[in-house]
């Protein structure tokens, strides 16, 4: 059970038990911290994957699991009748633990301080997981759902090379998607735009000899060296997206050589760039190979570049009804759950999102993200996400779906 502690006063929080039309706010509060205990840290998402459709199936809803091998999986889940399909998508896997010295709270156990709930997965993005199952149960609960379908899209392995988007993809599940909304975290501001994420391997090939005579061999350093020295402008020209701005671009390993007193003959660097609509991922691979071919010819080098993969930025125009409805909305629920909150924005972020999978054939797909708190404590030690801005959130997705079909 979990424990509950505010102004030094502790409370166990009931299980839910499915049946009525609205949940109560512990009823929500619950299916969150159930899915916080799923330890699913890049994987075992069959774990939460089964707890989904078990809750789900408790209000009349059927998911399909589709497990694909070493407790990895999918999870599919349809409701509606109707042309039109609206998409809503979030995933099951979470980041590694980190260090649990320096948790102030244990990550599989989520704890209540104040307004704060904590735990690993807390803000990226369970809550949002969480929001969005039981905005699908309520309103299939009410007997009132709008003419159309929702297509709840559940993926495995976003934080770590997207097999479960990439999976679903190749199946064509986003191919007749009418708009698409992603769960992750932003406070309750409605993102519209987002980078995309390409990161790529320089391998650099020398020759081997004794350190005491360098002369006689190929440090294959002093080319990997000179392309980061030369990537650092690469992107200089690159066009300015007016609404992702420039392209972001690290290199962020680089290693080789096995031995203090041998000139290495292998070596290699990792980069990563931050695509943008302005300038796209494939200009970026163009780029990249022309600088690789550079450096070969200018140092008389044997440099190779390997894409390790591809995601596309996405764009939905900040002008367009579906975001502007959805941050009128927005504010309306924030405003009924959390008074205190900020004025809801429109804005951008430079993550990457499983919406850069499904937009590959479909390249003008509305998307926005949305979901509870800040992205800012994603990923990090002692993640939290804040419980009005998960009411108010479950609030908001009900609201926007009905409005969308409306």
């Amino acid at each position: 059970m979990l424990k509950a502690q505010d102004n030094g006063l502790r409370e166990s929080i009931p299980f839910f038990i499915g049946g009525v039309t609205v949940m109560d706010e512990k009823g929500k509060l619950q299916v969150l911290c159930d899915l916080i205990k799923i330890n699913s840290a890049n994987g075992n998402e069959i774990e939460v994957a089964e707890y989904l459709s078990k809750l789900l199936s408790q209000h009349g809803l059927t998911a399909k699991i589709d497990a694909f091998g070493n407790k990895r999986a999918n999870l599919l889940v349809e409701v509606g009748q109707g042309e039109k399909i609206l998409g809503l998508t979030g995933h099951m896997d979470t980041v590694s633990l980190g260090d649990l010295t320096k948790w102030n709270t244990n990550p599989l156990e989520p704890t209540i301080i104040g307004n704060k709930l904590y735990g690993r997965g807390a803000s990226d993005m369970k809550s949002g997981l969480a929001a969005q199952a039981i905005a699908l149960i309520e309103l299939s609960n009410s007997g009132k759902l709008p003419q159309g379908r929702i297509r709840w899209i559940v993926t495995a392995g976003e934080e770590n090379g997207t097999p479960g988007a990439n999976r679903f993809e190749e199946q064509g599940i986003a191919d007749d998607l009418a708009a698409l909304i992603v769960g992750e975290s932003t406070d309750g501001d409605i993102i519209f735009a987002h980078s995309g994420s390409l990161s790529y391997r320089i391998s650099s090939v020398g020759l081997s000899v004794h350190s005491s005579m360098p002369e006689k061999g190929k440090n294959a350093f002093d080319a990997l060296v000179e392309f980061y020295r030369r990537e650092k402008n690469l992107f200089d020209d690159a066009p300015f997206d007016e609404y992702l701005g420039s392209v972001k671009h690290s290199i962020t390993v680089m290693h080789g050589g096995d031995q203090v007193n041998t000139i290495p003959d292998h070596a290699e660097l990792l980069g990563n760039v931050r695509p943008t609509t302005a300038f796209g991922n494939d200009n970026v691979i163009k780029k990249l190979k022309q600088l690789v071919d550079k450096v070969n010819i200018d140092l008389d080098a044997k440099l190779q570049f390997e894409l390790i993969y591809s995601y596309l930025p996405i764009e939905t125009d900040p002008q367009s009804n579906f975001i502007k409805d959805a941050i009128e909305i927005s504010q309306q629920s924030y405003q009924q759950f959390y008074p205190q909150h900020r004025k809801v924005n429109k804005d951008v972020f430079n993550g990457a999102t499983d919406a850069s999978v499904f937009i590959k054939k479909h390249h003008n797909l509305p998307v926005f993200i949305y979901g509870p708190d800040t992205w800012q404590v994603a990923h990090k030690i002692n993640e939290y996400t804040t419980i009005p801005s998960f009411y108010a959130t479950i609030d908001a997705y009900k609201k926007i779906i009905k409005h969308f079909f409306a």
